[in-house]
């Protein structure tokens, strides 16, 4: 029995050995397909990732190509002499054209592992965690879809991925285009107008910003009585339309003024009033935005907000000027106290790295990063490119003119780009048509009684012919894009981002276009040498018989008291220019003024470099040499005295005055003015070739 039980016994226990192997079986075949569906969903995410990256190179090779295009069509225009459209209008053509390719001609297949799902939400939330079998996946937000192209997901893929995060333009490609501005400046032009450019660019530019708000506000009540409106539009909406739209980019005008070489004062004041008014926009339209009224009500009227709104703007602008300049100073004293010259590509990279972090401290620490970085370029042209070496000093200008010119063509290309790719886009016919009459009206208020005012105390005046060309001028372009595009998420930012890429198309290609036609109709001179035109017009302030007055009225005390204080102590101690400090600080610095003069400063003391010394002309410190016979103005005297030997007559005096070369020598710097050769020698009644020199 024992026996035949384990014989039965051994059959059962083969019965069940068939349904645990099985079992075993079923789980690693479980395993096996979790394993396989796991390996598949990599494979899957791979294939993904390599399409999205091959997608992005090819957005970003649209963009190389649009560039290329604009080069080799601007070389053709240059080379036919075709001035009716310029490089920034052109950019602005091949992106629309890529564009509508972009928009309507191609179409991506639909994918059909896409999902729609529907979950009432609040609020739209940045990240989106979603749980599928015990796994959690992260997605995050892209951006409103219209419910009607909810079906063309793919599509709207396409264009979102050549629509560039707004950080992009503020924290890349503006600052090459600002800091070009400040460092290209020609110091000279700019401070022999700068009461002018002031008054443009920061009473012109508020003045602008109110006119253009107000306007605005009364199209948006229109708007709501005639049922236009489609969402809140506040009084402080229009007021930052005022503000963004106020901000202008005569980069079309300009690059025509520079080619045609047009009158250097006309020139120095639109390109002043530009690079000021860009930094004043943008701090007027943060200040708008900070403006918060006391209560529940966030757009009513209160005073002590204004107030502190314009704080705000005080203390953005005055912190943002100030971080630029300090930055400047800093890389003045790297460059001056280490020998990085001796090796110019770490001279060049350490500049560079210095500039554009400017831009990015201020965004940091809450300033205007294009305050900033405008007043490092303007410090760093006039102390550290002093410090640089040659082959560095070269290389710093060649290089930011090509990131300027790049960066420029690329927001021009992109805002074309932007009209189609773009899928919020709000266009309203009645907002349209008044924010260009605004405009319009705005521009005016700033030019002409601005002008009125400034003539009167101006010794050169603003001509009618100059007011209307600055008023024809006034195009907008990079900045007011930029602003614009920075906030789309309501309905009212939507339309003035809509309206303001009409404009900006409507200004570069229409008054940019006219420019050359413009300049012939008012009569505005062309052809004319800066330098040149300097030295007559110091010439003809040495030559006036009221010398004392004239300089009085060219040279601002304000700017004689700049100048003195630089170039007795800021040159010395951030530049190997300017006298000794041992010579200007008192004795009791000795070991200081040792310490901060460099060798360099010992050496070049008898030729001394400085680009503003002829902007400066103080009575009492003209003295004019005649051969044998010296003439100086001296301000306690009406006129000028003669110290040395007789001079023939006040008819020779004076045609001596107008004629002839002559050396200008600035406090140990020799520059010569060449004169035209057109003009006949003078001879003196002694019979002697007159030669002159003049002594500050």
């Amino acid at each position: 029995m024992g026996s035949k039980t384990r014989r039965a016994a051994a059959p059962r226990g083969s019965r069940t050995l068939p349904f645990s192997v099985l079992a075993c079986l079923l789980l690693a075949s479980l395993c096996s397909c979790g394993a396989d569906d796991s390996a598949m969903e990599d494979i899957v995410t791979e294939k993904q990732a390599e399409a999205s990256h091959r997608q992005d190179s090819a957005n970003l090779l649209i963009f190389i190509m649009l560039l290329t295009l604009t080069i080799l069509t601007i070389w053709l225009f240059k080379h036919r002499r075709f001035r009716f459209l310029h490089e920034t209008g052109l950019a602005m053509i091949y992106g629309l054209l890529v564009g509508v390719v972009l928009r309507y001609g191609i179409h991506v297949p639909r994918d059909v592992s896409n999902v729609t799902l529907s979950c009432h939400v609040n609020s739209s939330p940045a990240t989106l965690l979603v749980n599928m079998s015990g796994k959690f996946y992260e997605y995050t937000l892209k951006g409103e879809i219209n419910p009607k192209e909810v079906n063309d997901v793919q599509d709207n893929e396409m264009l979102r991925k050549v629509t560039f995060d707004p950080e992009v333009f503020f924290n890349i490609l503006l600052p090459p285009i600002i800091f070009n501005a400040g460092y290209s400046l020609k110091r000279r032009h700019f401070f022999r107008n700068l009461g002018s450019i002031l008054a443009y660019a920061f009473i012109g530019t508020i003045l602008s910003c109110f006119v253009i708000g107000s306007i605005m506000y009364g199209c948006v009540m229109l708007m709501n009585w005639v049922g236009q409106l489609g969402g809140d539009f506040y009084f402080t909406d229009c007021l930052f339309f005022g503000a963004i739209v106020s901000a202008t980019d005569p980069v079309t005008v300009l690059a025509i003024f520079h080619e045609l070489q047009v009158d250097v004062d006309l020139y120095a004041l639109l390109f002043g009033e530009s690079v000021l008014n860009d930094a004043v926009a943008i701090v007027l339209s943060s200040s708008i935005v900070a403006y918060q009224p006391a209560g529940d009500n966030n757009h009513t009227f209160d005073v002590s907000a204004v107030f502190k709104s314009f704080g705000i703007f005080l203390g953005i602008f005055s912190g943002s000027f100030a971080l630029g300049a300090a930055t400047g100073v800093m890389t003045a004293l790297v460059t001056k106290f280490t020998k990085l010259r001796d090796f110019p590509l770490l001279e060049t990279a350490l500049f560079f790295l210095m500039s554009w972090s400017t831009f990015l401290l201020a965004e940091a620490c809450g300033f205007t990063g294009v305050v900033a970085v405008l007043f490092c370029g303007i410090t760093q042209a006039h102390y550290t490119y002093n410090n640089l070496s040659p082959e560095s000093q070269d290389r710093t200008k060649q290089l930011f003119e090509v990131l300027n010119f790049l960066a420029e063509n690329f927001i021009f290309s992109y805002m074309g780009l932007t009209l189609f790719t773009f899928q919020n886009h709000v266009f309203n016919p009645t907002f349209i048509v008044g924010a260009f009459l605004a405009i319009f009206l705005g521009r005016a208020a700033n030019i002409y009684p601005l002008s009125f005012l400034l003539n009167l105390g101006r010794r050169n005046k603003i001509g009618s012919n100059f007011q209307h060309m600055m008023m024809f001028a006034g195009l907008r372009g990079a900045m007011t894009f930029a602003l614009s595009i920075r906030d789309t998420a309501t309905y009212a930012r939507q339309m003035m981002f809509s309206t303001t890429l009409l404009i900006v198309f409507f200004t570069v290609w229409v008054f940019g276009g006219g420019t050359t036609q413009m300049l012939s109709w008012l009569r505005i001179r062309v052809g004319v040498d800066s330098d040149h035109d300097h030295s007559v017009h110091t010439e003809n302030i040495v030559a006036d018989g009221g010398a004392r007055q004239s300089t009085k009225q060219e040279s601002a005390w304000l700017f004689r008291m700049w100048y003195n204080f630089d170039h007795n102590y800021l040159k010395p101690i951030l530049t190997h220019s300017g006298p000794p400090l041992t010579a200007t600080l008192p004795s009791c610095c000795g070991p200081l003024a040792r310490c901060l003069t460099s060798i360099q400063a010992y050496e070049n003391q008898e030729q001394l470099k400085d680009d503003d010394s002829d902007l400066i002309l103080n009575d009492g410190d003209i003295s004019l040499t005649f051969g044998d016979s010296t003439v100086t103005t001296d301000s306690s005297a009406s006129g000028m005295s003669r110290r040395q030997g007789p001079v023939g007559s006040d008819e020779a005096l004076d045609h001596e005055l107008a004629f002839g070369d002559h050396e200008l020598v600035i406090r140990g710097t020799r520059l010569v003015l060449p004169m035209d050769d057109s003009e006949p020698p003078l001879t003196l009644p002694d019979g002697g070739a007159a030669s002159r020199r003049h002594r500050l």
